[in-house]
């Protein structure tokens, strides 16, 4: 089962997009959204909420929980 983490890569890696580029866009510092990519912190609820709504993506997949990224 992929990690928080894992995803966060896969993600910003199958949508080439730059940490920094989405750090900005969820209004968070990049060392904060890098900490969360690295595993060294995990996000409050509201931060994932806004990393599920930023790539579009079920709360369920971006914490390794489903592997279909559909929201419902």
């Amino acid at each position: 089962m992929p990690t928080l983490s894992e995803r966060l890569i896969e993600l910003k890696e199958s949508n080439n997009i730059l940490q920094k580029d989405i750090a900005k866009s969820i209004n968070l510092s990049l060392r904060s959204y890098q900490r969360y990519e690295y595993g060294e912190r995990e996000p409050t609820s509201s931060v994932l909420i806004k990393l599920a709504d930023y790539f579009n993506v079920s709360l369920d997949y971006l914490v390794g929980r489903s592997d279909d990224p559909t929201r419902h």
